[in-house]
């Protein structure tokens, strides 16, 4: 039998206001959590690109990449990911290029093809673009180009981003970007954090159809995961409901900033409700440090990941380093 092997943990981050918080407070506790994940060994630290969303604040994601590696020293930063379809690859590539030049052998650059918000804020971000399943193919493609070496006769150079070759990851919830992945031999990290149901399916066919590239040699995969992790199960479900309070809003359409947590929240939801929450959060991880380790454990088996890049919304910023603290130790 094949051993299973030990990912490595990363996280990412929504830069999340907390109600009666605001915007400054959120990006502070981002850094401060960079900082302590870093101190932990984590590998990498990601922001995730949303915009018109009451409570996010990642919305300018490459200002906060520039940000969190400006206060780091080691982590990797980047982002997970970049909205491509919202931006022109070269000032893409402009902008990670120089990142690259800022802090070098510390950024990526994680891409994503779906708008990160709703439809009237796409149009205002993409104004009269009209996106085509083409396109994203197209556009991963001249990211790699702007950021490779320059070719004789290359009359549009990303200046700085040539040359610099920022690593290029490609995100999805489904099997498109597995697909592509594959076939440009670039790491993949699937967004099973808020989307699980095709987890299973995506990364064997990733796997499956990997061809080698001058990047990456075989496949690499990381995984989503919600983690709310305290001394005990109790504890750790009870600060897991300003978790399950966003998602709720999520699925209803009322976006709101981060609750505070809510005693028996989930056992005062609908059925229904309560269903459509935890199917949200299939890949979830939450409890004290025995069920944490379990949780673990249970994801390694059955996706073997080489890594897990943690999400733990925790309203209180030390019990949310104290939630990082257990499951790093789970680990």
């Amino acid at each position: 039998m094949t051993a299973i092997r030990q990912p490595k943990l990363s996280m990412l981050d929504l830069v999340s206001v907390r109600e009666g918080g605001t915007v400054a407070e959120a990006l502070n506790i981002a850094l401060l959590t960079a900082q302590h994940v870093e101190s932990l060994g984590f590998t990498r630290y990601w922001l995730a690109e949303h915009h018109n969303i009451a409570g996010v604040a990642s919305s300018a994601t490459a200002v906060l990449v520039g940000h969190i590696a400006g206060g780091t020293s080691r982590i990797r930063v980047g982002s997970g990911g970049i909205m491509l379809p919202n931006h022109a690859p070269l000032v893409v590539a402009e902008a990670f290029g120089t990142l690259a030049e800022l802090y070098p052998n510390r950024i990526d650059l994680g891409l994503g093809r779906a708008p990160g918000t709703d439809g009237m804020t796409m149009r205002a971000l993409r104004r009269d673009r009209v996106e085509a399943e083409e396109d994203f193919p197209r556009d991963v493609a001249e990211l790699q180009r702007l950021l490779g070496p320059v070719q004789p006769n290359q009359r549009v150079v990303a200046i700085p981003g040539a040359g610099t070759n920022v690593p290029i990851w490609l995100l999805g919830s489904s099997l498109f970007s597995a697909r592509l992945a594959a076939a440009r031999g670039l790491p993949y990290a699937f967004a099973s954090h808020f989307a699980p149901r095709q987890l299973l399916q995506a990364i064997p066919l990733y796997r499956n159809e990997f061809q080698a590239s001058d990047t990456l040699a075989k496949p690499y995969v990381a995984i989503g995961v919600p983690v709310v992790a305290a001394p005990t199960d109790d504890e750790a479900d009870y600060l897991a409901s300003s978790t399950y309070q966003r998602v709720l809003g999520i699925l209803t359409g009322a976006r709101m900033k981060m609750q505070k947590p809510v005693a028996n929240f989930m056992n005062n939801l609908e059925p229904n409700a309560r269903d459509a929450v935890r199917d949200f959060l299939g890949a979830a991880v939450i409890g004290g440090p025995d069920t944490v380790r379990a949780g673990f454990k249970r994801l390694a088996e059955l996706t073997d990941a080489d890594e897990f890049v943690l999400v733990s919304d925790v309203y209180d910023t030390t019990l949310r380093l104290r939630s990082l603290d257990i499951a790093a130790a789970a680990l």
